[in-house]
């Protein structure tokens, strides 16, 4: 289904197919503390199977990850991925991580979301987009409805962080949605 790995191009982003160009961004985005905590990532990579994950993604066309570049100086901020891919049910997941506090509030997850919602829609079949986020990644959870992802339940405490337990929000968008919004 994702055959096609496009550039996109945005105001604040471009996003980009992932290569082995973009690590250097990847190998910061896994090694802030901030965006672990976001993520809620237990686990650990290295520098070079960091280089070969990114230099295999365009391999994949049940998936598609794409580096989010700043419009201004094309310097990596993030990724957006969308993966778990249902061909059955045309579904997928989607996930999105930026690189920590240099990339945070500046609107560049906000506008990546629509300009990958904008394209799958359009350019595949999909129905449904599903995410889900921690109940203390306030940020993320108030983009994502923002830009039209709706609430469908909780995993209770699907996540042990720090000695606490923290609830999964559930969340997706539709193709008929995402289609009226974008009237």
């Amino acid at each position: 289904m994702f055959t096609n790995k496009p550039t996109l191009s945005g105001e604040r982003v471009t996003l980009r197919p992932v290569g082995p160009e973009h690590v250097d961004g990847l190998w910061e985005l896994v090694s802030d503390p901030e965006s672990k905590r976001l993520t809620g990532s237990h686990g650990t990579i290295d520098y070079e199977t960091a280089k070969i994950w990114y230099g295999s993604r365009g391999d994949h066309d049940d998936r598609l990850d794409l580096a989010i570049c700043a419009a201004d100086d094309d310097t990596y901020v993030g990724e957006i991925v969308l993966n778990e891919l249902d061909p059955h049910n045309l579904s997928c997941n989607l996930r999105i991580a930026l690189v920590g506090p240099r990339a945070f509030g500046r609107g560049y997850g906000t506008e990546a979301i629509r300009l990958l919602l904008d394209h799958v829609f359009a350019t595949t079949e999909l129905h449904r987009v599903g995410l889900e986020v921690f109940d203390f990644n306030d940020r993320a959870a108030h983009v994502y409805r923002k830009v039209g992802f709706v609430e469908e339940g909780v995993r209770r405490d699907a996540l042990r962080q720090d000695g606490r337990w923290h609830d999964s929000i559930i969340m997706s968008v539709l193709a008929p949605d995402w289609t009226v919004r974008s009237i």
